[in-house]
């Protein structure tokens, strides 16, 4: 048996993050792979920390797609035998039947770890996202909106939410049957898993005394127990059972001009560039037919020590031609970056949108991530390690659409002034 308790995969990279860094708080050891690693090294990272995750697309993927993605990976930790795997969903629950399908997700897992019932946890009190007797509510802005009202999910480019109501959601998603368990039952949860007839249930959390609550009942249950949850429910698991590791340092020690590349088309992003762009940094959108067009420009201003960002809501995706637009948005990202790295013009970069962080990570090359610094919140200053020498100890932040303050940009480069 390994040492790892917990074994997660995300379904992005900013999900994945944001696990990482809850288990870190609590005092628990882990590693990030951006793929999933053969078995022997796989198996050689769960003999040396508490928590082993792997970075996936999977919110971004059509169900065929999603098996051969989750297929190997179920495998992989299921031979671990940890207490809980952990399949990381966003906090919003973003899924449909067609894409990132959080109903195959559960039809997958029960080929590998039995038809025993899912609990899932999707609140995160301290991200401003609770759950009250099924319905999902998501602060925006210093409001609380019901999931189905809330501004950036009501509109979301791939999985607008209709329904509120989490059971409802995640059960047009699949033909089992999904049913939630509130928090008024909370007295004896684990014999509500244990009876409860239906393949998953959504629960509730309003405080991260209940999201403790929840992580204790998956501690009393029999192993392994696969769950699926955001970045609240890897906290409740951690905090129910602290470890002893190292506090996480404030600030990392990198210094110098901040590039940002965005595929996020959030308006909090937006307000994000306007800010950076109000401090005096170069803002351009991000062409995608030829990215190098703009290349010599972001190292010019980045070695004068201006931060830059490349936006895309503002991008002509028409110029994507053929390509899927993400992979467009991606794979131009990916080449400025390589390329302001190369020309030796920062250390310093964010990834703005999920689905773009799981991308342009992969497509740079860079194996597993580790946390350099947590500087407020659950923003996620991280070291990269590559083979390359240009991208290792990389600092990265692979920033949600949602996260962050309105100066988050120019905040993240005043640590390193």
């Amino acid at each position: 048996m390994s040492r790892a308790r917990v074994a997660f995969y995300g379904d992005d990279f900013t999900g994945s993050v944001d696990a990482l860094l809850q288990f870190a708080r609590r005092g628990w050891s882990g590693r990030l792979f951006t793929r999933l690693p053969d078995a022997a090294a796989l198996r050689r990272a769960a003999e040396q920390v508490d928590v082993i995750g792997v970075a996936g697309i999977a919110r971004s993927l059509a169900p065929d797609e999603m098996d051969a993605e989750l297929r190997p990976v179920f495998a992989s930790f299921a031979a671990l035998e940890p207490q809980v795997v952990q399949y990381k969903a966003c906090s919003t629950a973003d899924s449909a039947p067609h894409v990132g399908s959080l109903g195959r997700v559960i039809e997958l897992a029960r080929e590998t770890f039995g038809e025993r019932p899912v609990p899932m946890l999707f609140a995160q009190p301290d991200f401003g996202r609770y759950t009250l007797f099924g319905h999902h509510f998501a602060a925006e802005q210093g409001t609380v909106y019901r999931l189905d009202r809330q501004p950036t999910m009501a509109h979301h480019p791939s999985t607008p939410m209709t329904e509120s109501d989490l059971a409802m959601h995640i059960g047009a998603q699949t033909t089992l049957r999904i049913g939630s368990i509130p928090v008024v039952a909370y007295d004896d949860l684990p014999a509500l898993l244990r009876a409860t007839p239906h393949a998953a249930v959504v629960l509730d959390a309003l405080t991260d005394d209940h999201v403790v609550a929840v992580g204790r009942a998956l501690a009393a249950l029999p192993a392994p127990v696969f769950a699926i949850g955001s970045g609240g429910l890897s906290h409740g698991v951690a905090a129910a059972s602290p470890g002893d590791g190292p506090a996480v340092p404030s600030r990392s020690t990198s210094s110098g001009p901040v590039l940002v590349v965005s595929g996020s088309r959030s308006a909090q992003t937006r307000r994000q560039a306007d800010a950076a762009a109000r401090a005096g940094w170069l803002v351009r959108p991000l062409p995608l037919r030829d990215p190098g067009v703009v290349v010599e420009e972001v190292v010019d201003a980045l070695h004068t020590g201006r931060g830059v960002v490349l936006t895309s809501d503002d991008t002509d995706v028409g110029a994507a031609g053929e390509r899927p637009v993400l992979a467009a948005i991606a794979e131009s990202a990916a080449s400025v970056v390589s390329a302001a790295v190369g020309a030796d013009a920062t250390r310093r970069v964010i990834v703005c949108g999920g689905d773009t962080s799981s991308r342009v990570t992969r497509l740079l090359g860079v194996d597993s991530l580790s946390i350099a610094a947590n500087p407020w919140g659950n923003v996620v200053l991280l070291r990269a390690h590559a083979a390359d020498p240009r991208l290792d100890g990389l600092e990265l932040l692979l920033k949600g659409g949602q996260v962050g303050a309105d100066t988050l940009f120019t905040d993240i480069a005043a640590l390193g002034a």
